[in-house]
């Protein structure tokens, strides 16, 4: 009788293991499926990658401090001509081409 009952507890065990090998491996097949689905869904959405986003951020960066550099120069070029003080090289408002008057 006991060598049935150790037997019988070896059977327990390797169905056991085997039983935790199939679950390991449905799991890894469901996370496989899953990350897939959400890849597609992510790409028929339209979402941008992260690379992308952080390119153009950077860019938006530049435009911005670019963009408050010409409202300074265009504040000074503007107090310039309020107070009628044009540039020793004539007016800093003048285009070239352009007769002002």
């Amino acid at each position: 009788m006991v060598q049935t009952t150790n037997r019988f507890f070896d059977e327990v065990a390797r169905l056991m293991n085997d039983t935790a090998g199939v679950a390991q491996g449905v799991r890894r097949e469901f996370e496989t499926l899953l990350r897939s689905q959400a890849e597609r869904i992510l790409r028929d959405l339209a979402v941008v990658q992260r690379e992308e986003f952080e390119a153009v951020k950077d860019m938006a960066q530049l435009a911005r401090e670019e963009n408050e550099a010409l409202k300074a120069r265009i504040a000074a070029l503007e107090a310039k001509l309020a107070a009628g003080k044009p540039s020793a090289g004539g007016s800093d408002l003048s285009w070239p081409g352009v007769n002002p008057g």
